[in-house]
């Protein structure tokens, strides 16, 4: 069985926008007291983040607390993987291949915070690809 969540966010409106580790901070010690460890693997859900934000909250709670962690965390893919490429394609065919190279740049920042691995670099050596 996997768990559909959101993670614990300030509200959009909200004056103090945590830090990402305050966000994977709050975020585990949440599900480490709500959510059996029979539980196969948790997915979150965009909750409206930009995709590099997601990401880099999403790389905080798997490289922090992976030894701590009865499940596997990673995104359902929604929103968070596909609104870059919705975003340039705008139903365009002229802008097909930009929208696939961001879908596929998404997925594999993604992939990397799944890992621990993802860090902001990783979007600014692409950002010229979707420039362009």
């Amino acid at each position: 069985m996997i768990l559909k969540t959101n993670m614990v966010l300030p509200g959009l409106s909200c004056k103090v926008q945590e830090t990402v580790e305050e966000v994977a901070d709050a975020t585990v010690t949440c599900l480490l007291r709500n959510v059996p460890a029979a539980v196969s693997g948790i997915a979150f859900l965009s909750g409206g983040q930009p995709g590099e934000l997601a990401s880099a909250r999403l790389n905080a709670m798997n490289s922090r607390f992976r030894s701590k962690m009865p499940w596997g965390l990673g995104f359902s893919f929604a929103r968070a993987i596909q609104q870059p490429a919705l975003e340039i394609w705008k139903g365009e065919e002229a802008n097909v291949l930009a929208a696939q190279q961001a879908l596929r740049h998404r997925a594999m920042c993604d992939m990397a915070a799944r890992k621990g691995e993802y860090n902001a670099d990783m979007e600014i050596k692409e950002i010229s690809v979707f420039t362009h």
